[in-house]
């Protein structure tokens, strides 16, 4: 049996997360049209008869401007540590020039494969320029045309992954799909609805902890807070009348409900840290260590 960690790198909003999604055939990471929607390394397990494929969605590669970005950063380097392959991801609508330099920083000392997404956007001899510009580089072993969001080329990538993966026993058990907990995903599928909901620098500063999570006979209560680093940016989550609130609460619901596949009561707070993004006691508390 082949056993090894895919981690997925690339430049915010090439489809990492999408591709996690499709890869899995699980809905892991969150997706948003906005940069910079994921903050943490997401796993998850690709098991069949012959393989445990370690998947790992990590934050878009950017120059930090605050403590969370260090962390985000400091997420992509872990990712860098405990790869057996690379799966680079460029959209065939990035300029390669830019993205071959952001893959010749990571230094990377494992095998890569150079993920060519969005496919189905572009022509073909579009596609074919990207294949020959990243074949001819030094860091690519591979690479594999996809649409991660039409599910195209899914079997043929998950082949590619296997070629680089030594043999071994599983690493997790191979019932599971993630090593992270419910509340995480929960708080994810918050922070989704904030991006599709609000606008402008809303999402970015916002931060979502769960802070209960009981499942009783006929439901499950969860209590959640949605931290801003302004009075402002409170009033606009809010909204007029608690308008904004309410939607978003219904919205979050009906999305957790889907996931935990269990009706679910969810109470929202929303509740001011001045600078939280920038404060090293507020990121361990929100689940950024």
């Amino acid at each position: 049996m082949k056993t090894g960690f895919a981690n997925i790198f690339g430049r915010p909003n090439a489809g990492k997360s999408t591709l996690l999604n499709m890869l899995m055939g699980e809905k892991l990471a969150i997706v948003s049209s906005k940069v910079q929607t994921t903050r943490h390394r997401i796993k998850g397990f690709f098991n069949n008869k012959s393989c445990q494929i370690i998947l790992s969605d990590t934050p878009g590669i950017i120059d930090p401007q605050y403590k969370l970005h260090e962390k985000m950063m400091q997420a992509v380097k872990n990712a860098l540590e405990d790869a057996d392959v690379a799966l680079l991801l460029v959209g065939a609508d990035e300029d390669e020039t830019e993205t071959d330099k952001i893959f010749e920083s990571l230094k990377l000392k494992v095998p890569a494969i150079v993920v060519i997404n969005k496919i189905d956007k572009a022509g073909k001899d579009r596609v074919s320029q990207l294949v020959n510009f990243f074949s001819a580089k030094s860091y690519c072993r591979k690479t594999a045309c996809i649409s991660a969001l039409l599910g195209v080329g899914k079997e043929e990538l998950v082949n590619a992954i296997l070629e680089f993966l030594p043999e071994s026993e599983p690493f997790y058990n191979r019932e599971e799909l993630t090593d992270l907990p419910t509340r995480f995903f929960v708080s994810e599928l918050i922070r989704e609805k904030i991006y599709e909901l609000y606008k402008e620098e809303i999402p970015y500063h916002a931060a979502v902890v769960v802070k209960e999570f009981k499942e009783k006979t006929s439901l499950v209560k969860i209590s959640a807070d949605i931290i801003v680093q302004r009075e402002t940016q409170k009033a606009i989550i809010i909204g007029g009348g608690g308008r904004m609130i309410k939607n978003l609460g219904t919205e979050a619901r009906i999305a957790i409900e889907a996931f935990l596949q269990q009706k679910v009561f969810l109470e929202l707070f929303v509740k001011v840290r001045q600078k939280w993004r920038d404060n090293e006691t507020w990121l361990r508390e929100f689940g950024y260590s």
